[in-house]
């Protein structure tokens, strides 16, 4: 299983997501799930991906040849003329790998996959797609200011209660690592190290990036604080008595 997160703000994209992949207890392994692509001064585009790991990796084995390919300039991530050219391409190569897949295999399941994509292009916004197995995909609003992709029953909650579009590049970041904390805490298929990436608003670049392992110091203490926190906040409310009605 997977847990990847993609935010909007104000400010740019905040990303981050989970490298455990399993096929059972006795065969766990990291593997990464965030990727990315830049024409410095002109564009920043990474994609997250959940689901059958040799299908994801296929399409971003193929996003990255398409990327060398300069006649292809209307189908690669480095020359698509908008984001949403780019989610469009990357669904049409993302169906068109899971139905080769099936193909391969006779049958029609278990090949499955989904990808979030973030980026944004000189002139443009920030922007943030959800591209399903079909192909399709919708974009991130203010309705719909973040995606999940893989196991998003656990953090979710935490997500809903704490976004504010307007909120700091770093209080993102702690809510991502207590949503990702919550997860941890109740799936073991998803796993340390975590990845995260920062886009910066018109920066196009990643402006901030980092592997967070199981030693790393800070977010230890946020996963400590945060469970104390719980604690006390459970604690402050009001006794239940057996003798109401």
């Amino acid at each position: 299983m997977t847990y990847c997160v993609g935010m909007v703000l104000d400010k740019g994209l905040v990303l981050m997501s989970d490298t455990r992949t399993n096929s059972g207890v006795d065969n766990i392994s990291v593997f990464r799930k965030m990727f990315s692509w830049q024409v410095p001064g002109e564009r920043m585009i990474a994609v997250m991906t959940a689901g059958n790991l040799a299908t994801t990796q296929a399409v971003v084995s193929k996003l990255e040849e398409r990327t060398k390919e300069p006649d292809e300039r209307e189908t690669t991530l480095l020359n698509g003329p908008t984001m949403f050219t780019v989610a469009t391409e990357i669904g049409k190569l993302l169906r068109q790998t899971i139905r080769e897949v099936q193909e391969d295999n006779n049958t029609t399941s278990r090949f499955t996959a989904s990808i979030i994509l973030a980026g944004q292009i000189a002139g443009m916004e920030p922007r943030l797609f959800m591209i399903y197995p079909e192909g399709n995909f919708i974009e991130a609003s203010s309705d719909t200011p973040f995606f999940q992709i893989g196991e998003t029953k656990y953090g979710r909650p935490i997500l809903i209660r704490g976004y504010e579009r307007d909120m700091s590049i770093e209080n993102a970041v702690k809510l991502l690592m207590v949503s990702f904390d919550s997860t941890l805490k109740a799936n073991l298929s998803v796993g340390l190290p975590l990845d995260l990436m920062v886009i910066g608003k018109d920066e196009f670049a990643a402006t901030h990036e980092r592997r967070i392992t199981q030693d790393d110091e800070y977010f230890r203490t946020i996963s400590s604080n945060w469970g104390d926190a719980l604690k006390s906040a459970f604690e402050s409310l009001p006794d239940y008595s057996l003798d109401s009605k």
